[in-house]
C-alpha cells in the first residue's frame, strides 16, 4: 500500500472515534462495484473489506443516485454476503433514506427510515423549463421521475411517441416509458409524490443556455437536498458520527465525502470534496477493498 495512504489510515483510525462512532458509507458505481459483460457485481476485494468492518461492528451504509427497486434489484443479494443486519442505503441524491432488509426467501426490500420529496411548487419549475423546449422545438429530451413509493421504480416521460421504444431499449431499469400531452404528464408528476427528477436533453451547450430556467441534464431533488444532506440524516437517524465515519466516492456528485472523517477518493476524477480529518485517493474498487482491508487490520490491533 502506498506510504501516504497508510500513514492517513493510522492517523484516521489512531485520532478519530471511528472504532466506537463511525460507519463506512459508499457510493455504488465507479466505486464499489464493477460491470462486466453487462452485469454489474460488488468489486470482491470490496465485499471482503466491508464484511471484515462489519463483522467488527461498524456500520456499512450505501450512499446512491439509483432508486431503491434498482438498487433491490441489481446488489440486494451481493449485499447480504456482507452482512445479515438491515443494510442502510441513502437513495435518490439523499432524497431518501432506508433499509435494504430480507423478507420471505430470498427476497429484498427496501424499508423507509425517511424522505424528502418534491413541492408542487418544485414539479411546476420543472415543467415550465419543458413545456419552454417542447414548445421552442426541442423534442429530443426525457424526463425521468421517482416517486417516493420505491416499489413504482423508474418512470420515464418523452414528448415525442416516435422516440419512446428507443427509450425502452435503453433504459430497460424503467417500469414505464410513455409519450404524453404536457397536462398528462402535469397531472402524473402532481398525483404522487417524488422524490427526484431527472432531465435528460440532448442539445449543443450553446444551445442549452437558452434553457437554464429548465435545468436541463440534471437531478431535481427538494431544496438543499442531496447526498450530503442524506449521509447526515442517516446518521442521526441510525446514531454513527459522520465526522468520525469513512467516506468513499469517485464524482462530484458525492458530497458526502465532505463530511466524513475520512474521505476516499476513488478512481481518475480530481475530485474538491476532502473529508474532515484526512483524504486518501485510490485508483479502482480493488484498491477500495485493499483500504478496507487495511483499515479492519489497524482496528483490530494488527499493525504489521
Amino acid at each position: 500500500m502506498d506510504h501516504e495512504v497508510e500513514a492517513a489510515l493510522r492517523a484516521f483510525v489512531r485520532d478519530s472515534g471511528f472504532a466506537d462512532r463511525g460507519a463506512v458509507i459508499t457510493d455504488l458505481d465507479g466505486t464499489a462495484v464493477l460491470e462486466r459483460e453487462g452485469r454489474v457485481h460488488v468489486a470482491p476485494e470490496v465485499e471482503a473489506g466491508l464484511k471484515l468492518l462489519s463483522d467488527l461492528g461498524r456500520p456499512v451504509a450505501i450512499n446512491t443516485l439509483r432508486f431503491p427497486l434498482n438498487v433491490v434489484r441489481t446488489f440486494g443479494r451481493a449485499w447480504g454476503a456482507i452482512t445479515a443486519a438491515p443494510l442502510p442505503l441513502v437513495t435518490l441524491n439523499g432524497a431518501q433514506t432506508g433499509y435494504l432488509v430480507h423478507a420471505s426467501g430470498d427476497a429484498v426490500v427496501f424499508e423507509e427510515l425517511d424522505a424528502t420529496p418534491l413541492t408542487d411548487t418544485d414539479v411546476e419549475e420543472v415543467l415550465r423549463g419543458v413545456a419552454g423546449m417542447v414548445e421552442g422545438g426541442v423534442h429530443d429530451l426525457l424526463l425521468f421521475h421517482y416517486p417516493r413509493d420505491w416499489t413504482a421504480g423508474e418512470h420515464i416521460w418523452t414528448p415525442d411517441p416516435g422516440r419512446a421504444d428507443a427509450a425502452r431499449a435503453k433504459y430497460r431499469s424503467a417500469s414505464e416509458v410513455f409519450a404524453a400531452p404536457m397536462p398528462e404528464l402535469r397531472a402524473r408528476l402532481l398525483e404522487r409524490e417524488l422524490c427526484m427528477i431527472f432531465l435528460l436533453v440532448d442539445l449543443p451547450q450553446d444551445r442549452l443556455m437558452a434553457y437554464q430556467h429548465a435545468r436541463p441534464s440534471s437531478f431535481v431533488t427538494r431544496g438543499g437536498i442531496d447526498k450530503l444532506a442524506g449521509a447526515e440524516r442517516l446518521a442521526g437517524l441510525l446514531g454513527f458520527d459522520l465526522a468520525q465515519s469513512v467516506g468513499a466516492g469517485d464524482t462530484p456528485m458525492d458530497i458526502f465525502l465532505r463530511g466524513c472523517g475520512l474521505a476516499v477518493q476513488v478512481g481518475p476524477v480530481p475530485l474538491e470534496h476532502r473529508g474532515l480529518s484526512g483524504t486518501v485517493r485510490v485508483p479502482d474498487s480493488a484498491a477500495l477493498g485493499a483500504v478496507l482491508h487495511r483499515l479492519a487490520a489497524l482496528q483490530s490491533g494488527v499493525d504489521a
